[in-house]
């Protein structure tokens, strides 16, 4: 292994970072991570502290959940890979899948096509939804539809229907046929709408409308996240979801729910679309479903939808998509233990508990910090703290302030997530209410330092 000096002073001159400038890794060195254990990690200085953002969503149950490592370890011993494209399958995809679709079936999720990641899966999504209107004989439906300030992930496609500029503009002209609607975020709108429950009506009448602007016949898919999470944590009001599916079910028009992040207990239930009491059409998946130990994702199809391809005799329903490590058996093991465990922890329940902990001690840092303008959260271990400069005016912060507070935070012992003006909060859904106070502690401290 090289020396610390080796590894600081070579970390920008031959890579490049995702969702940073190449400039900005050149000036700034990033934080060098060596260890992990727990819910703690280590950074090249010996430097320990509670990783409040869990990953990137997705270490739901820590960085030292052994029987995953096992299960990698012995499927690389087994069948380290092969393919499953026609003709050939592996036991352990076969498995999983089982097992998903008893994991799944209260949201009405009954068949899996396996992906690498979350943007595959949105992607792989997209497609089948236009393919089900082709089998269907309505070749016409192609468009769709998405939440200003959803995240979809960064292939063409998600980024086509990502509702945040910072990942579209630099990449335009993007995929066509995709519209955008307000989302329901109380603290930001086009409304000026403060009350959830109106807000969420307001957004469900803009889409409405923006579907008979369309004309229903031409759009394939409505995608959302069950709750907003890279732009910002936005936790839609209770009758949103469901309004969204009457309003797709209305028309014909197919629901995709982006539950990468959502998944696997981090609201505070199973899935996100259980937690508002829907049933999609597709629920798209990854990250937490191997724990991050291995890139791997999933796409779960209804009953109904699965029906329209597995009875169709015209060849329309071959499915021309997939990914070279689609179903992967390492991945596939790692998922089945990483599914079991996180059932027998009831991680859901924890991840409830503490999140109303960490939402509490964050409203209160509310209430002695000006710098933070809204708190949001309040389902499971998703939470964002949005700074301003002027409470009254609702103005953004320096560009420079975010940046003060995580490194301040960091060296008071969290590690958080900057994303724009907002302070995202994230960590593992083994969370301790001791770690929740460590969290709370550090956050304060990187408010204090402004």
């Amino acid at each position: 292994m090289k020396d610390e000096n080796f590894l600081k002073a070579n970390n920008a001159r031959s890579l490049w970072h995702p969702m940073t400038a190449p400039a900005d890794s050149l000036k700034n060195a990033p934080t060098i991570v060596t260890g992990a254990h727990g819910v703690r990690i280590r950074d090249i200085d010996g430097h320990e502290v509670v990783d409040a953002v869990g990953g990137l969503w997705n270490v739901n149950l820590g960085y030292s959940c052994q029987p995953i490592k096992d299960a990698i370890a012995a499927q690389l011993d087994a069948l380290p890979y092969y393919s499953i494209f026609r003709g050939t399958s592996n036991d352990k995809v076969i498995e999983l899948a089982e097992d998903l679709r008893t994991f799944f079936a209260p949201d009405g999720l009954t068949r899996a096509f396996f992906t690498s990641g979350g943007s595959d899966s949105v992607e792989t999504a997209l497609r089948l939804a236009r393919q089900y209107h082709k089998i269907r004989g309505e070749a016409g439906r192609t468009k769709f539809l998405s939440l200003k300030k959803g995240y979809h992930g960064t292939h063409m496609g998600g980024a086509s229907v990502n509702g945040n500029a910072n990942f579209r503009s630099a990449y335009e002209p993007l995929l066509p046929g995709c519209f955008h609607i307000p989302a329901p975020y109380t603290y930001r709108n086009p409304f000026n709408e403060t009350d959830p429950v109106r807000l969420a009506q307001l957004c469900l009448q803009a889409l409405e409308d923006e579907i008979g602007f369309q004309g229903a016949a031409t759009i394939a898919a409505f995608i959302m996240e069950p709750v907003l999470g890279a732009g910002g944590v936005i936790p839609p009001h209770p009758s949103f979801m469901p309004g969204v599916e009457k309003l797709c079910r209305k028309h014909g028009i197919l629901l995709i729910a982006d539950e990468v992040i959502t998944a696997f207990g981090r609201t505070g239930a199973w899935t996100g679309s259980r937690l508002w009491g829907v049933k999609p059409d597709f629920s798209c998946c990854a990250k937490a479903i191997t724990n991050a130990y291995f890139p791997f994702g999933a796409v779960m199809i209804a009953e109904q939808v699965a029906e329209v391809f597995e009875t169709d005799d015209t060849g329309k329903a071959a499915i021309g998509h997939g990914y070279t490590y689609s179903g992967h058996p390492v991945g596939a093991a790692a998922a089945l233990v990483t599914l079991a465990e996180t059932q027998r922890l009831k991680v859901n329940e924890n991840a409830a508990a503490r999140g109303a902990e960490l939402h509490a001690g964050l409203l209160k840092l509310k209430e002695k910090h000006s710098a933070i303008g809204d708190v949001r959260g309040g389902h499971g271990l998703m939470h964002a703290v949005e700074l301003v400069s002027d409470r009254a005016t609702k103005s953004a912060p320096d560009k420079a302030t975010p940046g003060k507070v995580q490194k301040a935070a960091y060296e008071a012992g969290a590690m958080i997530r900057v994303s724009g003006p907002n302070i995202i909060l994230s960590p593992p859904l083994i969370l301790t209410p001791a770690d929740v106070q460590e969290i709370v502690k550090a956050v304060d401290a990187g408010l204090s330092a402004l």
